[in-house]
């Protein structure tokens, strides 16, 4: 069978290696420890300060009461808030109005774009007392007010400090201080099979609660539904829907381990929350300079297999040696991976000593390594193994808009 080149189904590796109601609401993928905020901060002049939080004792609960997911909610509830976000748009006049015979015969009688409002309900939680809250970039991006509820009925404005559409991470801001805030666990050694609880304000049902257990770890964006995204997901049963979008997932102590982010719209019982290590990493970041860098290299990537490989020697002029493994498609001009001499048709074979299969064990490695850092990688070029050290850069705003998916 004669394969394109496009055919491939091509993992965009340029390396970011790292829901609400309505218009904003918990997202639908349509598809056939932490114990402070601290960043790593790349940058030429000083930055302002943000202290960081300080967490309470973490709580223990109980686990042999038949109460202990009541109590785990007692704990971190009042750090649950809503967040109601609006935007305005204009509904555009359809083209035929827009020939100019309408306009000769109409003049000023023609019809105007209208302003409408979009509205949106999510979910966010308390990371400090001073008012910094954590939340889903989809949750508020684009929005022009954002309003937040607490649990005690006060409600805020919001101020958007920064979001990031790689990780679909958010941080917003109130004008209040002494609130409570939510214990921060850690999603490492999650395990299937534990209990999770999830909080949030589902189709504008506030304060509601869902549980269910950690049905998979480390899910790739790629097998979630939403390929642009740098996050390797927790996948749970309990319920998320619309309105639960940047709420927190709990584990049986009553600790944050993962912001609810995505539901499967054709399929029920499969939920995802991103990792509560890569959100308070981004929202640092997000909290003191209003953006956040992505560790990248500039690579195009698939996993090879037999099938392929024959494909792969004709289409990149090369005589591959193996069958199985990570080969470059295309390296981005003048990117690190570039500079540092990584060239198409080039296995990858390990990142920073660990071994790597597929596209995703690559970005792994990389997503959570710092901006300049250098990243020794083994490669076999056509039988020849040797290692390069990439120094990699920050991941550009023009991949983010698609400049490089082709």
């Amino acid at each position: 069978m004669d394969l394109s080149f496009k055919q491939f189904t091509v993992y965009l590796a340029l390396l970011s290696v790292g829901g609400g109601a309505g218009w904003l609401g918990s997202r639908y993928v349509q598809t056939n420890s932490p114990t402070q905020l601290s960043a790593t901060i790349t940058t030429a002049k000083p930055l302002p300060t943000v202290p960081p939080p300080t967490f309470p004792e973490q709580p223990v609960i109980d686990r042999s009461s038949p109460n202990f997911i009541a109590a785990a909610v007692e704990i971190v509830g009042p750090t649950v808030v809503r967040i109601d976000a609006t935007r305005k748009s204009e509904q555009d006049v359809p083209d035929a109005f827009k020939n100019p015979l309408f306009k000769r015969f109409f003049g000023n009688q023609m019809p105007t774009p209208e302003e409408r409002v979009r509205r949106g309900t999510g979910s966010g939680f308390i990371l400090h007392s001073d008012g910094r809250i954590i939340t889903n970039a989809h949750v508020v991006d684009g929005a022009d007010t954002v309003q937040v509820t607490l649990h005690d009925g006060r409600v805020f404005e919001g101020k958007v400090k920064g979001v990031d559409p790689v990780t679909d991470v958010a941080a917003v801001k109130i004008d209040t201080k002494e609130l409570p805030t939510a214990p921060i666990g850690f999603s490492e050694n999650l395990v299937p099979g534990q209990w999770a609880i999830a909080i949030g304000n589902p189709l504008g049902l506030d304060n509601t609660v869902t549980i269910g257990i950690i049905s998979a770890t480390g899910r790739s964006s790629t097998q979630v539904g939403i390929p642009d995204k740098r996050v390797r997901f927790i996948q749970t049963d309990a319920a998320i829907n619309p309105g639960n979008s940047g709420g927190p997932l709990l584990n049986d102590q009553g600790h944050v381990i993962g912001i609810n982010t995505a539901i499967r719209a054709n399929a029920q019982g499969l939920g995802f929350a991103i990792p509560i290590e890569t959100a308070i990493r981004i929202a640092s970041q997000l909290f003191i300079k209003g953006k956040a860098d992505h560790p990248y290299l500039g690579v195009q990537m698939v996993e090879l297999n037999p099938t392929l490989k024959a494909e792969m020697d004709q289409q990149l002029e090369v005589s591959l040696t193996q069958d199985t493994g990570v080969i470059v498609v295309r390296v981005v001009e003048d990117s690190p991976a570039a500079v540092g001499g990584i060239l198409k048709g080039d296995i990858l074979v390990k990142v920073d000593g660990v071994a790597v299969n597929t596209p995703s064990q690559v970005q792994e490695q990389i997503e959570t390594k710092a901006v300049g850092a250098e990243l020794p990688i083994q490669i076999n070029r056509q039988g020849r193994q040797q290692t390069l050290i990439i120094k990699t850069g920050v991941f550009p705003e023009s991949a983010l808009a698609g400049e490089f998916n082709n």
